[in-house]
């Protein structure tokens, strides 16, 4: 993605409407920048005490108001930027806001881009990239649970403890190096300085450090759960009984879902997007032909399968052939559908490492079952304390960190291959904070957040 934010961000002064879109009791534009307190004087008429709520007028150029409200300012570097701010609340109408906002543009301000506000506080080391990131993490988050990890992401948990694993690989670093300054002495410097045991030592923390990230990865992106299965084996009916309510049309006629229908709904705050699909059939049906061909297709992008059958018949052939078809990174659960018809109790059944569920999705016996069944399968913990908010980005830079040091270990031997593996991986943690992130991926990951944050 292209990086939009202007070269000159530092010098000038930018405003935006701060709070969400449409009519409410209170909206706020926001301005950072130099000229913050200039345009107090012209808005206000004078620029508030620093950090007091003022109630005041708010004029426009001809002297006619605008409207009342509170005005805050924040002179650097005690704001949220780092720079100069000024805050105005106002009544939230729609047009009220723009009214106000294109009165900060004429007194020298500029629109603010998507996520400038918070580049600036990165730029500025008011955050790191990691807690910049958890910002829009924590507007966006859909469940308490992700509120909560994005929050101790803001607040710098995840980066301090990236910052200790960092500072511990440092000093490991340096020493590797210092002793290859001394390659004529008699002195295995490797097994004195007990590096292998100290890295050991780094990678258990590692680990610790990615279970926390990709409880909370979980917790943000959620997983994908299709429901595939011949004609009227229930999955509309599932869909519904894990939704709590009727998004799906149960008929006794086979092929009525045509289309793939998608919900969300959350497990113990984890994010469930569920994707009923057309039974899979051979058929000459043109319509039901193209839902089929979007089964597939959403099959490839699921984290999870759940393989439903009738328990009266159980597991044919046919659903063999379905099995064979799915893609190897794609975890399956087969799940026995309508035990209130073949008189079975609910239960959780492990065959040959598959899991298989029986329910009756009509009568919602099993359902918890299979929701306990579907967080251990991607490996969620229910209550995990210290779980960070983490994107893709952290996950693949912590993977990038273990690669490393695994090869390290490996190779004690050579002290100045060990040193460059460390290197590699220092560079690799460092990536998550900001501290070593090109440019353009600064743009991607800021250009994704609303505008007047």
């Amino acid at each position: 993605m292209e990086n939009n934010f202007p070269r000159d961000i530092t010098t000038d002064t930018i405003a935006a409407i701060a709070t969400a879109p449409g009519a409410g009791g209170i909206g706020v534009v926001r301005v950072s920048g130099p000229l913050a307190a200039k345009i107090a004087e012209q808005i206000l008429k004078h620029c508030p005490a620093p950090r007091n709520a003022a109630y005041l007028p708010f004029y426009q150029a001809d002297g006619s108001l605008i409207d009342r409200g509170i005005a805050i300012y924040f002179p650097n570097p005690h704001s949220y930027t780092g720079e100069d701010v000024l805050e105005l609340q106002a009544h939230g109408g729609t047009a009220l806001m723009q009214i106000l906002l294109a009165r900060c543009i004429e007194c020298g301000a500029r629109h603010a881009v998507a996520g400038e506000f918070t580049q600036r506080a990165f730029l500025n080391d008011k955050l790191d990239l990691a807690q910049a990131e958890a910002v829009a993490d924590l507007i966006n988050a859909a469940t308490v649970e992700a509120a909560r990890s994005a929050v101790r992401s803001l607040s710098g948990e995840f980066s301090q403890a990236i910052q200790t694993l960092l500072q511990q690989l440092i000093d490991l670093r340096m020493y590797v190096e210092a002793c290859l300054d001394f390659p004529e002495e008699d002195i295995d410097f490797i097994s004195q300085g007990r590096v292998l045991e100290k890295l050991q030592s780094n990678q258990s923390a590692l680990q610790t450090i990615f279970r926390q990230a990709k409880q909370g990865s979980l917790l943000r992106e959620g997983m994908n759960v299709v429901l595939i299965g011949q004609p009227n084996v229930g999955k509309s009916s599932l869909l519904n009984a894990l939704s709590g309510e009727d998004i799906a049309i149960v008929t006794p006629i086979a092929g009525t879902t045509r289309d793939t229908i998608k919900s969300v709904i959350q497990i113990e705050g984890v994010p469930l997007h569920i994707i009923d699909t057309a039974g899979l059939r051979e058929t000459e049906d043109a319509v039901e032909q193209v839902g089929i061909a979007r089964t597939w297709k959403a099959i490839d992008t699921a984290h999870v399968a759940l393989l439903l059958v009738d328990s009266q018949h159980g597991i044919g052939p046919f659903e063999n052939s379905i099995l064979e078809r799915l893609p190897v990174q794609v975890q399956k659960i087969w799940v026995h559908n309508k035990i209130d018809v073949s008189r079975e109790t609910s239960r959780i059944e492990k065959r040959e490492n598959e899991t298989h569920v029986f329910l009756s999705a009509k009568v919602g016996d099993g359902i918890p079952l299979l929701q306990k069944t579907l967080l251990e399968i991607v490996g969620y913990q229910p209550g995990g304390e210290g779980v960070f908010m983490a994107r893709a980005r952290h996950l693949v830079a912590l993977e990038q960190v273990e690669i490393h040091l695994d090869s390290a270990a490996r190779q004690m031997h050579a002290a100045e291959l060990v040193a460059e593996e460390l290197r590699s991986a220092q560079e690799a943690l460092s990536s998550i904070t900001g501290e070593f992130t090109p440019d353009d991926l600064l743009g991607e990951i800021f250009s994704r957040f609303c505008i007047g944050k």
